[in-house]
């Protein structure tokens, strides 16, 4: 009855996005001296999840978990335009710290709609 409510669908993908564009975002910031290294990004979750045009499907991490569930995430990842740097390396930390906390602020936030869903969840059924 409760197994397949969307928020939660929608908490977790927005979770998993956010893990995601921070892999990519530290990765980036690893190799900001890296002579050549492009940066790259994940499309914002908002602009990802629209334009799937269907709800975003959970990926199973080993057999049987999530009832067998496979399936690519709706979002990838692409190079962003070089800043001009003179050895060819087009990272901004400064950029890639506004990512970082921007992410930090969404995960935090699918963190709070997960936590808020599950308390209405608990009173609608007399457990607070």
């Amino acid at each position: 009855m409760f197994y397949d409510l969307n928020v939660f669908k929608t908490a977790y993908a927005m979770a998993t996005h956010a893990g995601q564009r921070q892999a990519v975002v530290a990765r980036n910031m690893a190799n900001a001296d890296t002579p050549g290294y492009q940066p790259r990004d994940i499309e914002a979750f908002q602009k990802a999840f629209e334009n799937t045009g269907q709800q975003a499907a959970m990926s199973a991490t080993r057999d049987g978990h999530l009832n067998g569930a496979t399936g690519p995430q709706p979002w990838a990842e692409f190079e962003v335009t070089p800043s001009g740097d003179p050895n060819g390396n087009g990272v901004s930390i400064e950029e890639e710290m506004f990512k970082a906390i921007e992410v930090k602020r969404q995960h935090d936030r699918a963190l709070a709609i997960y936590k808020s869903s599950m308390n209405i969840l608990r009173s609608s059924l007399g457990r607070a």
